[in-house]
């Protein structure tokens, strides 16, 4: 099968209240996401997003970009056979999704796998900030 482009999402807004609510969350401070006066000292130059918050934007970007299946009940997120985290979001930043169907496995009756490639791009930035290869699965 080749791979078809499906769509690119809204932009969406990563700011430092957004960090800080994914931080609470999973209590992961690490001070380049939390503290802005250590973070600005770093060659980083402020706080960035927690990688693992720009991956759980995917979803919500997906949403209205990728078509339903036509006789799907309902699509559990399978998972991820690839994933890298390629340039840091910074605090303030936009960020959009981009999704490339790349395989449909209909192989079992009542599901469909349906795997595509997914970018985080930034606004401004020739770099996206992360590349996956994303897995759903479709029950019919």
């Amino acid at each position: 099968m080749k791979a078809s482009f499906w769509g690119v999402s809204d932009w969406t807004l990563v700011d430092q209240p957004l960090i800080d609510r994914f931080a609470e969350v999973t209590r992961d401070f690490q001070f380049i996401h939390v503290d802005e006066a250590r973070a600005k000292a770093t060659p980083l130059g402020g706080t960035i997003a927690h990688g693992m918050l720009t991956l759980s934007l995917l979803p919500g970007m997906a949403e209205g970009v990728i078509p339903p299946l036509a006789g799907g009940r309902m699509t559990i997120n399978y998972g991820f056979n690839r994933v890298r985290f390629l340039n840091p979001v910074r605090s303030g930043k936009q960020v959009r999704g981009r999704f490339t169907l790349r395989a449909v496995d209909d192989s079992q009756a009542g599901r469909v796998m349906v795997t595509f490639d997914a970018t985080v791009e930034i606004e401004g930035e020739d770099k996206p900030a992360l590349v996956a290869e994303w897995v759903g699965l479709t029950i019919l």
